[in-house]
């Protein structure tokens, strides 16, 4: 399992919050790729085991994985161009800031495990309303909608995280791009992802910072 200058924790959270991601794989007619939201399994530690979701069974990936279960799935989770307009200091080149993670797979459908699948999606995605949709809402349409698509658990093998956020930069340049940067959210998981020598710093020159 590989985190570079991230944590378990911060994968996680990259799942929560960008849970949109492509189960990907190749079957004897030829490469598949299917953008699906998915929900992490995690184990007492924090660590993600596995990835839950569902499918339609119109879907060919779905022939090809039972022949083959291996699979990667790919979550695209912050990332944004940064400019050197951001930064005062003389011939400071741009770059590029992203948190990405590839995992690799084995899928196993489950068609027991269809409803909860949905019913866990379902209940990350409305948490935050004030009164969340259900699968009971969708009344009498339910079983018809339910027989349209199977559920899968897609046991993890590997990880390859990667949250390249400003940990190369000094404390200055971060600083400004943290302040100026378009992109709020971008900005925030800058700041998660340095916290502690931006705390710290900020500790050192009794000033106050937030994030």
């Amino acid at each position: 399992m590989d985190f570079p200058s991230g944590t378990p924790a911060d994968l996680a959270r990259l799942i929560a919050e960008y849970p949109l991601a492509w189960l990907v794989n190749h079957g004897a007619a030829g490469f598949f790729a299917t953008p699906l939201p998915l929900v992490a399994e995690l184990d007492e530690a924090g660590h993600v085991t596995a990835l839950i979701g569902h499918c339609s069974r119109r879907n060919g990936q779905v022939a090809a994985l039972q022949a083959d279960p291996r699979a990667q799935v790919l979550f695209m989770g912050p990332q944004g161009y940064v400019s050197p307009a951001l930064v005062s200091r003389p011939h400071w080149a741009p770059t590029w800031n992203f948190a990405v993670a590839a995992f690799d797979v084995t899928v196993a459908f489950d068609e027991a495990g269809t409803l909860p699948a949905v019913r866990r999606l379902t209940t990350h995605v409305e948490a935050s309303q004030a009164q969340p949709w259900q699968v009971e809402d969708a009344g009498a349409r339910l079983p018809q909608l339910m027989a349209r698509i199977i559920g899968f658990r897609a046991t993890v093998t590997a990880i390859d995280a990667r949250f390249k956020l400003g940990q190369e930069e000094d404390l200055p340049e971060l600083r400004e791009i943290i302040a100026a940067h378009p992109d709020p959210v971008l900005a925030g998981w800058m700041w998660r992802l340095n916290n502690d020598r931006l705390q710290a710093h900020a500790a050192a020159h009794g000033e106050e910072t937030t994030g």
